[in-house]
C-alpha cells in the first residue's frame, strides 16, 4: 500500500528545491491547462425566493449513476458537476452546458438561488426535506448529518474545485529527482506539500473569494455568536458548516491523514471518513480507501463561496488564478513547524472569514507578501497571461471595496432577498434565451448540440472527441458508443451510407425492389449535358449523384431553357463527381425520419416564402421572417435565414414581382423552386395526419437500404388519398432538428430516440 512507504514525519519534501525542479522543468507554462473540474451547489427556489419544495425534476435521470447532476444534502439542494478538462476554456464550455441543462429541466416557476448561504429557511430544522435518494444508506448517512450538525448548517453550498497538477509537469519534476523511484509515491508528496501550505495560506482564497457576508432567516442557532455586521465569508468561518472542535486531522503526511481518520471513526467521532470536513480534501477516488491503494490523485478546494456576480458563480479569472495559486503552493517554501504552521492557518483564516469586508484586511501585510512571491514566481517562470490575474488579487487587496463579499453589501444594502431574485432570475432568463441552443457547444452542428443536452440531461457520460467534426463518445452503464453528426452510430453497417450517397445506387435498389423512384440519366460532365439539353421536354431536377444535405440541387417546374441547364449541372457538378437529370414529380414532399424501424417524425418542407399584410413589401416580409429568432445559420438554428440573393430576385422576377412589389393580405410567395430548410424553408410537422399506408410504404424502403437512421423523402399527391408515392431521396445523416423545432406543428425530440437506441436501457 503506498502509505506504507512514506515517511512517518512528511519532511521528506524539505530536500528537494521545488523551485529549481519546476523552473528547469520547461513545463511550468502550461499551469492554465492542468486538470480541472468543478462541482457547484446552489438551491432550488420559488420566483419568491423560498426553498422549492418540489422533487428533484424526472427529466435529469437518476441520481443512482448521474455523472453531472446530483443532490447534495436536501432534496432542493442541486449539484452540478463537470467532467474534467484539460483547459479553463473546456471547463466553462461544460459549466454552461451543465447550468443549460438544469435550468431548461426545471419547472417554469423554479431558479438557481446565486448565494452561497441559504434563502430564509423553515423554523424547525425538521421541515427542510431531505435529499430523496434511492440508496437507504445514503439517507441514513444524512439522517446522521442532521442529528450532529443540524440542517440548516448542511443548506450552505458552495464551489468545489478540483485541481490536478498538468501530467507533463509531474513527469518532468519526477525525472529530475532522484529521491523517489515510485512515481505515485512522488506524486503523493507533491499533494501533500501543496495541501500543507494551502492550508496555511487558504486566508487568501477566502478574502478574495469570500462572498457570504449575511445570512437569512432562521440560519444561526441560538449557541451561535451572530455578527453584528457584514462579515466576509460566514461559510468559510466556524459560523459555516464545520466538524466539532475536537476533530483534528494532520496532513503531515498521507499516512498521518489516514490513521486520523480512521481513529476517528473508530472512537466515533466520525460516522465515516467523508464527514472529515476541510478547506482541501484529499482524493484518489470515489472511496478514502482509494487513497490508501494508490495515492494521492488529486485535491479537492472546498473554500470558495458562489460568486452572485457570475451565472455560473465562478468566473475564468478566478479560476486561472486559482491555477496560480495552487501552483504556488508547491513553489514556495514550507515553515519547519507544521504544529505551528496550520494553527496559524486556522487562525488566519477566521481572522479574515470574520473580519467587515468594506476594511482593510488585518492581514494586509502577509496578503500582500503573497501576492509579491506569486508575481516573482509567474514571471521567472514566464508564465503568459499571468500578470492580469496577479494584478486582480492585488487590486482587490488594496481596495476591499472590489471584493466579492464588499460589492455583495453595497449591491443589496437595500433588498438581500430581492438581489437575489432578481439575479437568480436574470441568470435563468440569459441562460434559456436562444431555447435550442446549448449553451458552450453553440459552434457544433444543431443535432449533434441537442444529442449531447438529452445525454447530460438524462445521465450518458459525454465526451467530446472531435468538435469540429462533430464526433462525440457517450457511455451508459458501461456501454459505449461513437456518434457523428448526431445520428451516424455504428449501428449502421458501413456500406449503407454509401449506398445511401450513391443517388444512382439507392433509385437503381428501390427500383428493383418495386418502389416507385423518378426516372432519369446520369451526366458524367458538362459536355454530356450539351448534349443532352435538346432531350429535355418536361420539368425536371438536377442534382449531384453522390450528397447529401441536398447540395447542389435545381428544380425546375418548367422545362427549362438550355442555358438554365447547364447552369444548373455546373451547380450540381461542383457538388458532385457526376450529376442525375430527373423527371420532376409533382405533387408536396415529406421527410419520413426512420430510427430503429420506426417512423418518429413526418415533415412537409415548404420553399422560402413570405405571405403579404397588403402593406409590406417582399423584402421587408423577408426581413421581419428572418428576424425570428428561429432562423440563423446552416445547421446552426432549426430554420434558415431567407437569402435576397440574385436566384430568390429571379424567381420573383419570373412571377412578375420585385423586392419592393406589396403582397396582398394572405398572398403567398414562393422564392425557392426546392423546399429545403437549409435555403429558407418552412418545416410543418404532419406525422399525426399522415396515413399509416404512407408510413408503412416508408418503412419498407428503409428496410430495403438496409439502414437503422434515415431520413427519406417522398413526393405525395395527396396525403389523404392513398395513391401513388415517389421516392426522391434517401439520407443517411437526416437532419433532426427541423422535427424537433419545427415552423410549425409538434415537436420530436428524436435525439432521444437515437439514445434510447444506442441504450436500451435508458429510461428518457
Amino acid at each position: 500500500m503506498i502509505t506504507k512507504m512514506i515517511l512517518s514525519n512528511g519532511q521528506y519534501g524539505e530536500k528537494m528545491n521545488f523551485k529549481e525542479l519546476i523552473k528547469h522543468s520547461n513545463q511550468a507554462t502550461i499551469v492554465f491547462n492542468s486538470r480541472i473540474g468543478v462541482e457547484r451547489e446552489s438551491q432550488r427556489i420559488s420566483q419568491d425566493g423560498r426553498l422549492a419544495q418540489t422533487d428533484h425534476p424526472k427529466s435529469l435521470g437518476s441520481r443512482l449513476y448521474h455523472p453531472y447532476v446530483q443532490t447534495d444534502f436536501a432534496e432542493s439542494q442541486m449539484e452540478m458537476i463537470t467532467p474534467v478538462c484539460g483547459s479553463i476554456d473546456e471547463l466553462f464550455d461544460w459549466l454552461a452546458a451543465i447550468h443549460k441543462v438544469v435550468l431548461q429541466s426545471l419547472p417554469d416557476d423554479e431558479l438557481l438561488w446565486p448565494l452561497s448561504m441559504p434563502p430564509a429557511l423553515p423554523q424547525l430544522d425538521g421541515d427542510i426535506p431531505l435529499a430523496k435518494l434511492d440508496k437507504f444508506e445514503d439517507v441514513l448517512y444524512r439522517r446522521y448529518l442532521s442529528q450532529v450538525y443540524g440542517r440548516k448548517k448542511q443548506m450552505v453550498s458552495g464551489i468545489h474545485f478540483n485541481y490536478e497538477l498538468p501530467d507533463s509537469l509531474m513527469q518532468s519534476v519526477f525525472n529530475q529527482q532522484n529521491e523517489f523511484s515510485d512515481f505515485n509515491l512522488f506524486k503523493t508528496n507533491i499533494y501533500m506539500k501543496i495541501s500543507r501550505n494551502y492550508m496555511h495560506y487558504r486566508f487568501m482564497i477566502t478574502y478574495l473569494f469570500g462572498a457570504s457576508p449575511y445570512a437569512f432567516a432562521n440560519y444561526f442557532s441560538q449557541s451561535d455568536q451572530v455578527p453584528r455586521e457584514p462579515i466576509r465569508s460566514i461559510r468559510n468561518s466556524r459560523l459555516g458548516y464545520v466538524n466539532k472542535e475536537d476533530i483534528s486531522v494532520s496532513f503531515q503526511s498521507l499516512d498521518n491523514y489516514l490513521s486520523d481518520l480512521h481513529k476517528l471513526v473508530h472512537e466515533g467521532k466520525l460516522i465515516e471518513e467523508k464527514e472529515f470536513y476541510s478547506a482541501v480534501r484529499l482524493r484518489a477516488g470515489n472511496q478514502v480507501s482509494d487513497l490508501d491503494d494508490h495515492g494521492i490523485d488529486y485535491l479537492e478546494l472546498r473554500n470558495i463561496d458562489v460568486n452572485p456576480f457570475d451565472e455560473y458563480g465562478v468566473n475564468k479569472r478566478e479560476i486561472k488564478f486559482l491555477e496560480l495559486f495552487m501552483l504556488f503552493m508547491l513553489w514556495t517554501d514550507e515553515t519547519p513547524d507544521y504544529n505551528l504552521e496550520m494553527r496559524e492557518g486556522n487562525v488566519f483564516n477566521e481572522t479574515v472569514a470574520k473580519e467587515n469586508p468594506n476594511e482593510q484586511t488585518k492581514l494586509f501585510v502577509q496578503a500582500m507578501h503573497l501576492i509579491t512571491d506569486i508575481r516573482t514566481m509567474t514571471n521567472e517562470l514566464n508564465i503568459d497571461g499571468a500578470t492580469d490575474v496577479v494584478d486582480w488579487a492585488e487590486s482587490l487587496i488594496k481596495n476591499p471595496a472590489l471584493t466579492l463579499a464588499s460589492k455583495m453589501v453595497d449591491t443589496s444594502a437595500t433588498d438581500k432577498l430581492q438581489f437575489a431574485i432578481r439575479t437568480a432570475q436574470s441568470n435563468k432568463v440569459d441562460t434559456l434565451s436562444v431555447p435550442y441552443q446549448l449553451n458552450g457547444f453553440e459552434n457544433m452542428e444543431l443535432s449533434t448540440q441537442q444529442l449531447i443536452f438529452d445525454a447530460i440531461q438524462k445521465g450518458v457520460t459525454v465526451s467530446i472527441i472531435d468538435k469540429n467534426d462533430q464526433l462525440i463518445g457517450l457511455e451508459f452503464n458501461g456501454n459505449k458508443r461513437y456518434v457523428k453528426n448526431g445520428n451516424m452510430t455504428d449501428l449502421d453497417s458501413y456500406v449503407v451510407p454509401l449506398i445511401m450517397k450513391n443517388k444512382l445506387a439507392t433509385k437503381k435498389i428501390l427500383s428493383n425492389a418495386g418502389f416507385n423512384v423518378p426516372a432519369g440519366v446520369e451526366l458524367m460532365n458538362l459536355s454530356d449535358a450539351k448534349s443532352y439539353a435538346s432531350q429535355i421536354s418536361s420539368a425536371i431536377v438536377v442534382k449531384p449523384k453522390s450528397m447529401n444535405y441536398r447540395l447542389g440541387v435545381s428544380v425546375f417546374h418548367h422545362q427549362p431553357t438550355k442555358d438554365e441547364f447547364l447552369a444548373a449541372v455546373s451547380r450540381a457538378l461542383k457538388a458532385g463527381d457526376s450529376v442525375l437529370v430527373e423527371e420532376l414529380i409533382e405533387g408536396t414532399e415529406f421527410r419520413f425520419f426512420v430510427i430503429n424501424h420506426e417512423v418518429k417524425a413526418v415533415l412537409k418542407r415548404m420553399p422560402a416564402n413570405v405571405t403579404g399584410d397588403g402593406s409590406h413589401t417582399i423584402a421587408e416580409l423577408v426581413q421581419r421572417k428572418n428576424a425570428s429568432l428561429m432562423r440563423g445559420v446552416v445547421d446552426r438554428a432549426p430554420l434558415t435565414k431567407i437569402n435576397m440573393g440574385t436566384l430568390e430576385r429571379k424567381i420573383l422576377a419570373s412571377q412578375n414581382l420585385s423586392w419592393s412589389s406589396i403582397l396582398n393580405v394572405g398572398q403567398t410567395v414562393y422564392l425557392r423552386e426546392n423546399s429545403n430548410i437549409s435555403t429558407g424553408g418552412d418545416s410543418i410537422d404532419c406525422t399525426d395526419e399522415m396515413a399509416d399506408y404512407y408510413k408503412q410504404y416508408a418503412l419498407n424502403a428503409v428496410e430495403t437500404l438496409g439502414a437503422v437512421v434515415c431520413g427519406i423523402d417522398l413526393v405525395i399527391p395527396d396525403i389523404n388519398d392513398t395513391q401513388r408515392a415517389t421516392i426522391i431521396e434517401a439520407n443517411f445523416n437526416p437532419a433532426m432538428h427541423m422535427h424537433m423545432y419545427p415552423y410549425q406543428g409538434k415537436s420530436h425530440r428524436l435525439t432521444l430516440d437515437v439514445l434510447k437506441m444506442l441504450f436500451p436501457t435508458l429510461k428518457v
